[in-house]
């Protein structure tokens, strides 16, 4: 136990200087650029999955949570939605850059959630082929961030320390919970157990990414990181993780059967494209 106390604390202490640069970096993108993408989204039309798609891998504090409000409120198409929720990355980008992971890597990914939300977003929008027109009111971003105590109007630095402080607990976490099971079961029975098995790996990293919490993409991203998911488990995942964009779609979006249906089919979504991923070989 001493052992894994001590592995643990190695490799998640040498992180945290790179997460809090990340999110620093991270935080000054979203002070500056936040309302001028809310703007951007507002008026995409019928290119919003292709805006919505690029815009939602920069990882904000509320940016899916702004999306479902959109959408409830009739702004944004239910495609643009869809878009926004299988590109949000959330935590991912931090736990990658933290732990210095190839940027050739890092890129290819984000552009695999780019073209996959973009294309599920037209193929939605073609055959929902409705848009909603009712008017509800809207909740703010700040709002959202005060229900995550995330101090993201407190300030770059402030909010970035407690972003840090916050995703670090959770690697951690999983990391000290991973190490344990390696060392009781041994690296190399571990990644054959999981590896050998990346449909039902796509199926229960999905399922992790539907929990309405930021932390999910953290995990999912630091398993995969681990060697413990393939990079289509991870994926799918990271294309269902939307933070806390599910909760405030059903919170501001009244008709329960069409909220379902979203969630549904970003959950089938994410799962395929994972099945997918990992029978064609992407990366290897």
């Amino acid at each position: 136990m001493l052992h894994v106390i001590e592995h643990t604390l190695e490799e998640s202490i040498r992180l945290l200087p790179f997460l809090l640069a990340a999110y620093i970096l991270m935080e000054y993108v979203e002070h500056h650029m936040g309302d001028r993408t809310k703007r951007m989204i507002q008026t995409s039309g019928r290119f919003g999955p292709v805006i919505g798609s690029i815009a939602g891998i920069v990882p904000q504090c509320g940016f899916s949570a702004m999306a479902a409000n959109l959408y409830s409120g009739g702004i944004i198409t239910i495609g643009t939605l869809m878009a926004i929720f299988l590109s949000t990355s959330d935590e991912m980008l931090p736990v990658f850059l933290s732990q210095q992971a190839p940027l050739g890597l890092i890129a290819k990914i984000l552009g695999m959630k780019v073209v996959i939300a973009a294309v599920v977003g037209f193929a939605v929008d073609f055959i929902w082929r409705k848009r909603y027109n009712h008017r509800r009111e809207e909740l703010h971003i700040h709002d959202m961030c005060e229900h995550e105590h995330c101090h993201c109007e407190d300030g770059i630095l402030k909010s970035a320390v407690y972003h840090t402080v916050k995703i670090f607990v959770f690697i951690l976490i999983v990391s000290f919970c991973l190490n344990l099971v390696i060392e009781w079961y041994g690296r190399d029975q571990l990644a054959s157990l999981v590896l050998g098995q990346p449909v039902i790996g796509s199926v229960i990293a999905a399922l992790v990414g539907l929990i309405p919490n930021c932390a999910a993409s953290a995990i999912i991203a630091q398993l995969y990181l681990e060697g413990a998911l393939t990079l289509g488990a991870m994926m799918s995942g990271l294309l269902a993780a939307t933070g806390v964009g599910i909760v405030v779609l059903f919170k501001t979006n009244g008709s329960l059967r069409k909220n379902l249906t979203i969630t549904v089919m970003l959950y089938g979504i994410s799962v395929a494209a994972g099945w997918l991923i990992d029978m064609i070989g992407i990366f290897g």
